[in-house]
């Protein structure tokens, strides 16, 4: 089968030719056609199958016809990796159009963002929480939006992004498309799905199965020996672009900075960087400037490389989806890839999970040499926040702060003249900040 079946708009399908795009992907060429149709849709695949043009290029042929300048597509993302990722792409196959996108998320200005808004644009990529900004200010017109997508619905879901979710199907009209495209679907996130789906086709494709051109293998060690193992699996590995999974944002920064001390070209990805910083690193990722990229999973959201040598799970994943999607990002476009998961005794119900979904049994291997017995240090020290440095009160407050409470220091009786009237003390009240929004603190707005 090849694109020219589709019998996209001419403008459209010369987008699709200067891409290189010939023959589409599984997922591509059970989408698109029912996309075009305009029926809502739950599309399945794993990573680096090629979701995002099975629902940008049905888009984009549709939004040849109807008003310009007017927002009739918003696709939802949860990283602002991803909305650029999404962006780009859709930017590259609609660039004959003449149809406009934007990337709408927090961590940068909003007011160029409003700008663009005003001169009109079709389509918008967001993350919730800037999104949800925009509608509050009154700075986007979602009045008339004609296709939804929500893209990795899994993490959109299971992050915590479902109540922002709600607030903005309530300022976009009823009568439209919706697509939900993700790389895993549990059966919980599936039932919160059919809330929002009307009717949809299911697309499915090698959801469970990880790519046949990746190497797995386990690599039993004590906690406390994760780091030395690892330095020494790269110092006896051919490796070109690894992408090490963590856990947190902490251990993935505290990783990256034990990689560079260790001599390696490494940067991490987290969600506690800046804009600039995330996407410097990203791009030093792609270019090679990094040899190593230490990320949680929900940083990773977004990363778009193709030569990945190596996956690293130096901590297992919370579920087996999240495994074959990890791994994913290794083994692409008919290359060789390897996965390589540090597992610790606490990890034996995980890895046992993982193997009847891949209804395999993984290779479990040791390194030559690597000195198993050592023993655990009495404080794990590896991974601990740096003490906070002591503060030092301002002269100008520490003076103030020693006159207050109420009657003088001294002692005795009043100096001749003075009043022995008490004065009244103002009560003293203490605010306390509302507390941030405990998810939305994780994840990129």
């Amino acid at each position: 089968m090849e694109f020219q079946t589709f019998n996209f708009h001419p403008q459209v399908a010369t987008g699709v030719k200067a891409a290189g795009y010939t023959t589409p992907t599984p997922i591509q060429e059970q989408a698109i056609p029912v996309v075009m149709q305009g029926r809502d849709v739950m599309g399945l695949a794993q990573t680096g199958t090629g979701k995002t043009a099975a629902f940008a290029l049905p888009i984009l042929h549709r939004l040849m016809q109807g008003e310009r300048g007017r927002v009739r597509a918003l696709v939802v993302a949860p990283t602002r990796e991803l909305a650029e990722q999404i962006n780009e792409a859709i930017s590259q196959l609609g660039k004959q159009t003449r149809l406009r996108s934007i990337t709408v998320y927090g961590g940068v200005g909003v007011n160029p963002q409003i700008e663009k808004l005003k001169r009109g644009v079709e389509i918008v990529v967001a993350c919730p929480g800037r999104l949800l900004d925009h509608i509050s200010q009154g700075t986007i017109d979602l009045s008339h939006l004609e296709v939804l997508v929500l893209d990795e619905a899994d993490q959109m879901f299971d992050m915590g992004f479902l109540p922002d979710i709600r607030r903005i199907l309530k300022h976009i009209p009823q009568q439209r498309q919706t697509l939900l495209f993700s790389a895993t679907m549990p059966p919980d996130i599936r039932n919160l799905a059919s809330d929002i789906l009307r009717d949809p086709v299911t697309v499915q494709v090698g959801n469970t199965a990880p790519p046949v051109t990746v190497s797995h293998a386990l690599y039993p060690v004590a906690q406390h020996l994760k780091t030395p193992l690892l330095l020494e699996l790269l110092r006896h590995t051919d490796t070109e672009s690894v992408l090490v999974f963590t856990r947190t944002k902490h251990r993935a920064k505290r990783l990256g900075e034990q990689l560079e001390k260790a001599g390696y070209k490494a940067a991490s990805l987290q969600g506690n960087l800046s804009q600039n910083r995330r996407q410097a690193a990203l791009d030093g990722f792609r270019d090679g400037t990094f040899q190593i990229l230490v990320a949680t999973d929900i940083a990773a959201r977004g990363i778009d490389v193709s030569q990945i040598s190596h996956v690293i799970n130096y901590d297992i994943p919370d579920t087996p989806e999240a495994y074959v999607h990890r791994i994913g990002r290794t083994g692409r476009a008919a290359r060789s890839g390897d996965a390589f998961t540090l597992v610790t005794n606490e990890d034996t119900v995980m890895v046992r999970t993982i193997e009847r979904t891949l209804n395999a049994q993984l290779e479990r291997r040791t390194v030559e040499g690597f000195d198993y017995s050592v023993a655990a240090p009495h404080k794990d020290s590896e991974f601990a926040r740096p003490p906070r440095p002591p503060q030092v009160r301002k002269p100008q407050a520490a003076k103030k702060a020693a006159g207050q409470g109420g009657n003088s220091t001294h002692s005795g009786p009043p100096k001749a003249g003075s009043s022995t009237k008490s004065q009244p003390q103002k009560a003293h009240s203490t605010s306390i900040p509302a507390a941030r929004h405990p998810q939305r603190s994780q994840r990129a707005r």
